[in-house]
């Protein structure tokens, strides 16, 4: 496979996606799948699972049936369209192009096909056709630069197009080969509407989220809610509520009942830090979400590591050009290198090294240890600062 770096898709895809449609370099992403049940009006959450289980980007998924999750996925520094399979448990690939990237997968309807966005090494974003298992390409809609899409049918598509700075909503239809921009400056979040013949798209208004219901045949849009703070992404539930992730939380509004958005559920994992996206299966008895580590989870990596005296295992979890401070700020070392000369004869000549963590604080990217360590016979305690980005460590600073 001819791969192009994925240098190339971060600096690509940041400079024609910019901030308006709230792309974040994520190195560090995951997709999860969790059973979804609901007891009179109770949401309840099964244990989640991880399907991408990928050290890369992993990202954007849709459930093309009950059965099969796609999903954006990196391999050999390259993105390509991935699917799981809930029934065989594994993984199979939709897409191998050469020299260019595909995201955002959605079931075409009626088609056993797959419909995603294609960036290309030279910076050309178009939408493409794939078929689900083998055979060609296709390009869709060669006029219009498609950041996000959704299908009304298997003629017509209402998509986010980058112009200028923004992203405008239009609607396409392929059989006609028309489009025509209806809404102004949108968000990336676009959804059918459960039981209806309306799709829903986020409005941006200045610093504002707000969630519209549009109907692509008159044009008319009608205010649903705003987002929480910090959200751009959402989900819809067969029974009419819309599902967010905030944080490690997920929320609910119902629109015609609730008046704010109500934390359902939190979860509890340390490698679900900050839902970015969600999608729910055709019944709303799956859950499909994507999450950041949190700031915790390379830490104490680090940490049963340190414990283990496994160099390579300690290293990990920090960045290449890791820096190391005594407090207030004067620097031990730089670089991961530098940190293995001073670990590894440390953890050779210290057989009876181990660190009992007393407490910990998780503000943001910073964590915060107070650890009490045995090290030739002797105790002593320290407290160590880690700032964490993108599922790395990249500075620490010890106070002792």
């Amino acid at each position: 496979m001819n791969k192009q770096p994925l240098l190339i898709y971060t600096v690509l895809l940041g400079a024609v996606l910019f901030f308006y449609q709230g792309v974040w370099a994520q190195t560090n992403t995951e997709v999860f799948l969790i059973k979804l049940s609901s007891e009179n009006g109770k949401i309840t959450l099964g244990p989640a699972l991880n399907i991408s289980n990928n050290p890369g980007y992993d990202n954007q998924p849709s459930f093309y049936n009950d059965n099969i999750v796609l999903f954006s996925s990196s391999r050999d520094q390259q993105t390509d369209i991935a699917s799981y399979a809930l029934n065989r448990k594994e993984i199979s690939w939709i897409s191998d192009s050469p020299e260019a990237s595909e995201y955002s997968p959605l079931k075409i309807p009626g088609k056993k096909r797959v419909s995603a966005i294609r960036l290309e090494e030279d910076g050309r974003q178009r939408l493409y056709t794939y078929p689900l298992e083998k055979g060609k390409s296709k390009e869709l809609l060669p006029d219009l630069k498609v950041g996000y899409h959704v299908w009304l049918d298997e003629n017509t598509i209402v998509c986010t197009v980058l112009v200028d700075n923004r992203m405008d909503l239009v609607v396409a239809n392929l059989k006609n080969k028309t489009h025509y921009t209806l809404h102004k400056n949108v968000g990336r979040s676009l959804h059918k509407i459960p039981n209806s013949a309306l799709i829903s798209f986020v409005s941006r208004e200045g610093q504002k989220f707000t969630v519209k219901s549009l109907d692509p045949v008159s044009g008319k849009t009608k205010v649903i809610t705003d987002l929480p703070e910090g959200v751009q992404d959402y989900c819809w539930l067969l029974n009419g509520t819309l599902l967010a992730g905030q944080g490690n939380q997920l929320l609910e509004f119902t629109p015609g009942t609730s008046d704010n958005w109500d934390t359902v559920y939190r979860i509890m994992r340390p490698d679900i830090g900050h839902i970015t996206r969600l999608a729910v299966n055709s019944l709303s008895t799956t859950l499909a979400l994507v999450a950041e580590a949190s700031s915790e989870a390379p830490v104490q990596a680090q940490l049963e590591a340190y414990n283990a005296r496994d160099i390579d295992a300690f290293l990990a979890p920090y960045t290449e050009d890791i820096r190391a401070y005594e407090y207030p700020g004067s620097l031990l070392f730089e670089g991961k290198e530098a940190m293995r000369d001073r670990y590894s004869t440390f953890f050779e000549m210290t057989p009876d090294l181990h660190c009992d963590l007393k407490s910990r604080i998780i503000i943001g990217d910073k964590v915060i240890d107070e650890e009490l360590v045995m090290a030739n016979g002797m105790q002593f305690h320290a407290v160590a600062i880690y700032e964490v980005k993108n599922g790395k460590i990249i500075k620490v600073t010890f106070i002792r």
